[in-house]
């Protein structure tokens, strides 16, 4: 029951962000959003060391790592955030889903982990998901998929960095370092378009901040008190909440592509994680 709670608190979190990035679509820069969602979550996580009296463990031997992963981090953050200007909320989701299957890829080829059967279904099958709902070569294909999609390859790198780093930094260090690393980069990305913004879209880069730190730590609270196979299955039902959030919201439509691509996904991820008797 506890995990079950957790989930709904991560599911809606990561609502809230998609919902958020998409208002401030159009009116703020996107380098600048992850400028202050970087220097938000810096303070806060600080403030929380701080108070938990961990400062000491902000040290690591583990620089360069960590610089790698918040690049990546950076880089599928502006991709996502685009991606929710341009596309449909549940496609960008949907899309996002691919993440742990490329995982599965990298964790193979740079952690030495191996590429089995039950892999490789589970990869073929999210491919599948990919090819269904971006329908490359029809009509109706829109170019923003790619970047969703290259930004899920961005995540994946960095859920293997993260998973590197995590035989010697606590979470709260590499989120701490995360923000910190993105903070200068965001700041002079943003630099050449910078604009004034408004007390409202304060507000919403504020909560953005907030969902996004919440949602990873919510998830992680899940992932301590349940199996990874049924949080998995119950993170995707991100999908169908946001696809009403965004008809509700935004008039967009739910296809059947994308409601077919949702699912080899599911199936994909699931396999993935699924631990079959010996």
């Amino acid at each position: 029951m506890q995990a079950l709670l957790w989930m709904l608190a991560s599911l809606a979190s990561f609502c809230l962000l998609a919902l958020g990035a998409r208002e401030l679509s159009g009116e703020v820069p996107v380098f600048q959003t992850l400028f202050f969602r970087s220097l938000i979550g810096a303070i806060l996580l600080f403030a929380l060391l701080a108070f938990k009296r961990q400062l000491a463990a902000l040290k690591t031997e583990r620089i360069a790592l960590h610089g790698v992963r918040s690049i990546f981090h950076f880089a599928a953050q502006y991709g996502w955030f685009v991606g929710i200007a341009l596309l449909p909320l549940a496609e960008v989701f949907a899309l996002e889903f691919t993440a742990p299957l490329w995982t599965a890829l990298l964790a193979a080829l740079f952690l030495g982990e191996k590429l089995t059967l039950q892999r490789i279904l589970a990869l073929l099958a999210g491919l599948l998901g990919v090819f269904i709902i971006v329908r490359p070569g029809s009509e109706i294909y829109n170019p923003a998929a790619l970047v969703v999609l290259a930004a899920a390859i961005g995540f994946a790198v960095s859920f293997v960095s993260t998973k590197a780093l995590t035989k010697t930094d606590s979470p709260l260090l590499i989120l701490f370092y995360m923000c910190l690393m993105q903070m200068p980069l965001g700041l002079l990305l943003a630099w050449p378009q910078w604009q004034p913004i408004s007390l409202e879209q304060g507000l919403i880069i504020f909560l953005i901040s907030i969902a996004a730190l919440s949602a990873h730590y919510c998830l992680n609270q899940a992932l301590k008190l349940a199996d990874v196979t049924l949080i998995v299955t119950l993170d995707f039902l991100r999908l169908p909440l946001i696809a009403l959030a965004g008809v509700y919201f935004y008039q967009e439509p739910v296809t059947l592509a994308l409601l077919l691509g949702a699912l080899c996904m599911l199936v994909g991820n699931v396999i993935n994680v699924y631990r079959f008797k010996k």
